[in-house]
């Protein structure tokens, strides 16, 4: 299971519950990373729904966990719809909370995507694994966009029944691997390298459908 909560609900569905978090990435003076709010909310967001489309589950509902001050929450709002609507999932609504009493020096936010799926056991012929994208941190994000691996060709694929989706994080490819027991070698792609805001996720799939799916990512596919 990725890193999702999930709760049964009844014998025929559960909630699922992901999240994500970002700190010294925004527009104040001592922030790491300088980065507009909607951008941070928007890759913030990727993660988020990308774990919660990787456990199999029906986006509900996003909330937000605004640290960055009063007058951004619009900008925060901004980046979310952004990703929504990329999804084609603009109906999807959107709350949250910001910490008003206090400013802080340094930007940071949470967010989670709240959703449903069936409890259905899925069987997946997982016979072939690719990585979508490149793993990219910091200003490799900015830099480096034509490397990140969309966010709308992830929720095209998790449609596909016989396929398993898998988001890179900030431990890198190789951690992933380990959790999914794969032991793969690559001299092409640093797999200790942190995966930052999930710019690229493994995909596993029946060997007989690589052509179509290597077709479908375009350059984002890299063969493993």
């Amino acid at each position: 299971m990725r890193d999702a909560l999930v709760i049964p609900i009844s014998e025929q569905e559960s909630l699922v519950i992901s999240s994500d978090n970002s700190g010294g990435v925004g527009m104040k003076e001592q922030d790491v990373v300088k980065a507009s709010y909607d951008t941070v909310s928007y890759f913030s967001f990727r993660v988020a729904m990308m774990e919660c489309l990787a456990a199999g589950a029906k986006p509900l509902a996003v909330v937000i966990q605004n640290f960055c001050g009063e007058p951004e929450w619009n900008e925060l709002v901004a980046g979310v719809q952004k990703g929504l609507k990329e999804l084609g999932l603009e109906q999807i609504q959107i709350t949250g909370s910001t910490e008003s009493n206090f400013p802080f020096v340094q930007s940071a936010m949470g967010l989670n995507v709240i959703g449903k799926k069936s409890n259905r056991d899925r069987v997946i012929d997982s016979s072939a694994v690719a990585l979508i994208g490149l793993p990219l941190v910091g200003h490799e994000v900015l830099e480096q966009a034509d490397e990140v691996a969309p966010l709308s060709l992830f929720y095209q694929l998790s449609l596909h029944e016989d396929v398993l989706l898998w988001p890179v994080g900030s431990k890198g490819v190789g951690h992933e691997l380990h959790r999914l027991n794969l032991v793969i070698e690559s001299n092409e792609i640093n797999f200790e390298k942190s995966g930052g805001p999930a710019t690229s996720f493994l995909l596993m799939y029946p060997k007989e459908r690589e052509k179509e799916i290597a077709t479908l990512a375009g350059t984002y596919f890299h063969s493993l």
